[in-house]
């Protein structure tokens, strides 16, 4: 049995997808001959709390904890609402308040690369000592907060560790980023550092082709690309809603806007009374104020169904009943290669998916690929319509459904065999 340490600022309890990923890694990779031992936070300062997500914690799973100083509990002292709201990706695009751009600002220019860096020097003190009580020569880093990578980096310098740096998102090139407000300095200083650890790691993982493209121009190590995908039994004879249920699961932030929709759904209400009657939209989860004020102006709001955040397993109840499961995404070049880790568990759900996202998104090829939905872009609105009104006439006939295919590709026992295999070559053929 080989260990890896794998160092990760989310865990559990907190919510969300990014806890998800290395939880379920940590799951799998003992039936590969790999012990998994866990680094993280003492103190962690999560956005959202899922305990459900501690019960899935193996009671033989090592894990070691060390403290962490966080700015996010200082700046709660001037607006706790919009430090929650930055700490958790949503920035507005208007209307920014003198509070929330400074913020932004102390964020961008004073925290880099994020507001977790001051974890970095003690983690590679502490975890110098756990690596040589645990004979330890393998280390897995993985982020955003992408401050874990310096860690990694540093511990490389100094133990000439095996060093595999695992990327959920891009660094510099994610939406986001650019709303910090970041000095011309600062962003000299975030890609000499995303330079610094994609040059220096022995590998590299990532969640989309189009990362691992953008990153083959940076640097010339191993790149190999892991997405994210779903955990459990496929979906199947589940009970339905009974309204025309449209549901979206997760954060729908600013920009992840679709207007398009909003629009096919409002003539669809004016145009057909049995439609008006059995439409419904459901939210489970953050929903920001400006993606609410559009659905309103669409004259949609009597047909608005807001859950709020839920845990995991009620999350998936939800996807299983509904009608119609939504996933959206900026209209932006940046975001071609965000692959939502909703879409994989959209696709066990085996409830048919409507994406609306940018030109050339990377998540169509895998919808086609499965057979799972259909996506759309911005600007397409009549076929959008058109598709609407078939699906819904599916419903009316108890004969809304998908017809899928290749899911299994993507169950996270089948991630975890091409984990080991990328870690230290074991057959994916001969340990599921």
């Amino acid at each position: 049995m080989q260990k890896v340490l794998i160092i990760t600022y989310y865990w559990p309890p907190s919510g969300g997808p990014g806890v998800q990923r290395w939880l379920k890694f940590v799951k799998y990779l003992t039936e590969y001959k790999i012990e998994p031992v866990v680094y993280i936070p003492k103190n962690p300062n999560y956005s959202i709390i899922d305990k459900s997500f501690v019960k899935e914690i193996s009671n033989d799973i090592k894990i070691y904890k060390h403290k962490i100083t966080e700015p996010y509990r200082w700046a709660n002292f001037l607006s706790k609402n919009k430090t929650r709201q930055i700490s958790s990706g949503i920035i507005q695009d208007k209307n920014q308040s003198l509070i929330e751009k400074t913020l932004l600002w102390i964020r961008g220019n004073f925290f880099i690369p994020d507001a977790r860096k001051n974890w970095v020097n003690p983690s590679v003190s502490f975890l110098t000592n756990v690596l040589k009580k645990e004979g330890i020569n393998t280390i897995i880093t993985t982020g955003p907060p992408h401050s874990v990578h310096l860690i990694g980096l540093k511990l490389k310098q100094k133990h000439n560790v095996n060093w595999v740096a695992d990327f959920r998102d891009p660094w510099t090139s994610i939406g986001y980023h650019k709303k910090l407000r970041l000095s011309i300095s600062s962003k000299k200083k975030h890609k000499d550092l995303e330079h610094l650890v994609l040059s220096r790691a022995d590998s590299i993982i990532v969640t989309s082709e189009t990362t691992k493209k953008e990153f083959s121009h940076i640097t010339k190590q191993p790149i190999k690309v892991i997405t994210n995908g779903y955990d459990g039994d496929i979906s199947s004879n589940k009970d339905l809603d009974d309204e025309f249920t449209i549901s979206h699961i997760g954060s729908l932030l600013t920009g992840r806007n679709p207007v398009n929709l909003w629009k096919a759904l409002s003539e669809l209400v004016e145009e057909n009374k049995s439609f008006k009657k059995n439409l419904k939209l459901q939210f489970i989860g953050v929903i920001s104020d400006d993606v609410l004020k559009s659905i309103y102006e669409y004259g949609l709001k009597s047909y608005i169904n807001l859950i709020g955040y839920v845990s995991h397993n009620e999350a998936l109840e939800y996807q299983e009943k509904s009608q119609v499961l939504l996933l959206s995404e900026i209209d932006s070049p940046d975001t071609v290669g965000i692959i939502a880790g909703k879409l994989f568990e959209y696709m066990r759900a085996k409830r048919p998916i409507l994406a609306i996202g940018p030109n050339n998104w990377e998540v169509k090829s895998i919808i086609e690929e499965t057979n799972t939905g259909v996506v759309f872009n911005y600007s397409d609105n009549s076929n959008l319509k058109s598709l609407l009104l078939e699906w819904f006439t599916k419903y009316q006939e108890n004969n809304l459904k998908t017809e899928s295919i290749n899911i299994s590709n993507y169950s996270r026992k089948e991630l975890t065999a091409k984990l080991a295999a990328h870690l230290y070559g074991y057959s994916t053929k001969t340990n599921i």
